[in-house]
């Protein structure tokens, strides 16, 4: 583990600062994982003991990405894999509709007309076709 923590530490390096990693209290992280992230300046914060419910929203993203992504894709290699998480990244917070905001996109200030207002609808597809994503025709 410790050796993929130097992998993991090398990777978060290029791509910038992080000041925090979270982490459950699992045994297979012993010291030297949690020392490889300090001497990089990074904090390590252990979950809760005993609390299933910590991780939910880690929980509930890891699950949505398996899902719609990483279930239906052969992935070819760490390129490929990069690429597909920042376009799901990218359309999980940007234009996938959010049921607490009246199903709109969580980073779109325009709320959906009513159904009864909306006639003609358009679809892009997204990841090669694995998500497909509806908006009005303008």
């Amino acid at each position: 583990m410790t050796q993929q923590a130097r992998n993991l530490s090398f990777h978060l390096s290029e791509r910038g600062p992080f000041r925090v990693l979270i982490r459950d209290r699992d045994s297979k992280y012993v010291r030297s994982f949690d020392a490889v992230f300090s001497a990089d300046g990074i904090g390590v914060v252990l979950t809760p003991f005993r609390a299933p419910r910590a991780n939910a929203f880690a929980e509930r993203w890891v699950r949505t990405v398996r899902r719609n992504c990483l279930d239906r894709t052969l992935v070819l290699g760490w390129r490929h894999l990069d690429r597909m998480l920042r376009e799901c990244v990218a359309q999980y917070n940007a234009r996938r509709p959010a049921r607490g905001l009246n199903l709109c996109a969580r980073r779109s200030a325009r709320f959906a007309p009513p159904l009864s207002e909306q006639r003609d609808v358009r679809r892009r597809d997204v990841l090669g076709e694995l998500i497909h994503e509806y908006e009005l025709a303008t």
